[in-house]
């Protein structure tokens, strides 16, 4: 494919994107979404959401009400119409089917671009998707956005959500805050990348700041068009249990001695949870997808795979114990529930 400039468009080309619309921008990480692009003041943001939705939208966005588990797809075309990017966000647990509806919408739209919501695990990494059970999913968005040729995907890989994780009980992080409980999975020492709320927010938005194509042909700043077809690779920290445990010490001022530690292996963790999974019991899950990350081939540590795109677009260094401490709030004020 030709490369795109901007000096070579028609008249009236704007080189930057200024329409975006967002699915499920009432929940936690579309909400992070949304306020994070309505911070940069330059996206007008549509939300589409079901006429029956009690979700509260952030301040500022436009909203158009969909059925979109229905079956007319007019009316959803109808609300993307002019949009430049789609923004999916949802529970792991959505039905499959609706994403491929809002793909195929977005598509005989014209919307150029679609995050298809996906926000979490290295895509490109088979074994961890095949053993999280994330790879149907992934498989069934590509192959849906394949069929067209005139709508891109973007793919965010953040990893687990850090605050969400660290607070959510022992089946993630293997923390529980409220027995003061730890289990170390193994030595402790297996390292992954994680991600928090905020940073995923700042990162699509800044995604969606940059220009869309090149100036010219000696343009080499970072443009929307690079990512297209491809994934945004993001960190907040590169950390392995027992960093996180130390943090933990810090901000509670604890020891070990404070502490229940126990020991267990992560592959008979995941073994046992993937089998009960495999047999329906979906409870389960959450401990399947986050035991498989601390194998000891470290499949969550990307960074030492690849280069991140924190610097591309231009995310800040956070500090690990100051977000220790919002999840540590967040989970003795049981505030963190459902799936990553």
């Amino acid at each position: 494919m030709m490369k795109k400039y901007a000096k070579d468009q028609p008249h009236g080309f704007s080189n930057r994107i200024s329409r975006v619309a967002i699915v499920g921008a009432g929940g936690t990480m579309g909400r992070h979404l949304a306020e994070a692009l309505l911070k940069t003041g330059r996206h007008v943001l549509t939300a589409i959401t079901r006429p029956s939705s009690t979700n509260i939208l952030p301040e500022g966005m436009h909203v158009a009400r969909v059925d979109y588990g229905g079956d007319d797809d007019v009316a959803l075309i109808e609300a993307m119409q002019g949009q430049q990017v789609l923004i999916i966000t949802m529970a792991v647990t959505a039905p499959r089917g609706t994403i491929n509806k809002l793909i195929q919408a977005a598509s005989k739209a014209g919307v150029p671009y679609v995050l298809p919501n996906w926000f979490g695990h290295d895509n490109a990494n088979n074994s961890l998707c095949d053993d999280s059970m994330l790879s149907p999913g992934r498989d069934s968005i590509l192959a849906e956005m394949n069929a067209f040729q005139n709508t891109s995907y973007i793919f965010l890989v953040c990893n687990f959500w850090y605050e969400f994780s660290l607070g959510g009980g022992s089946d993630r992080f293997g923390f529980d805050f409220k027995t003061r409980s730890f289990i170390q999975f193994d030595n402790g020492n297996v390292p992954f990348n994680t991600s928090t709320w905020p940073q995923c927010g700042r990162a699509i938005a800044n995604l969606l700041s940059l220009k869309e194509i090149p100036d010219h042909e000696a343009d080499s700043s970072p443009t929307l068009s690079q990512f297209t077809n491809s994934s945004v690779y993001i960190s907040s920290f590169r950390v392995n249990q027992l960093d996180m445990f130390e943090s933990v010490k810090r901000v509670t001022g604890t020891t070990d001695k404070d502490w229940t530690i126990t020991n267990e292996s992560a592959e008979q963790r995941w073994r046992e949870a993937h089998a009960a999974v495999q047999q329906g019991n979906f409870r389960e899950f959450p401990r399947q997808l986050y035991s498989r990350m601390f194998f000891p081939t470290a499949d969550g540590d990307y960074q030492s795979r690849r280069e991140l795109h924190n610097k591309s677009l231009d995310l800040p260094v956070e500090s690990l114990d100051e977000y220790t401490a919002i999840a540590i709030k967040m989970a003795e004020n049981d505030e963190i529930v459902g799936h990553h």
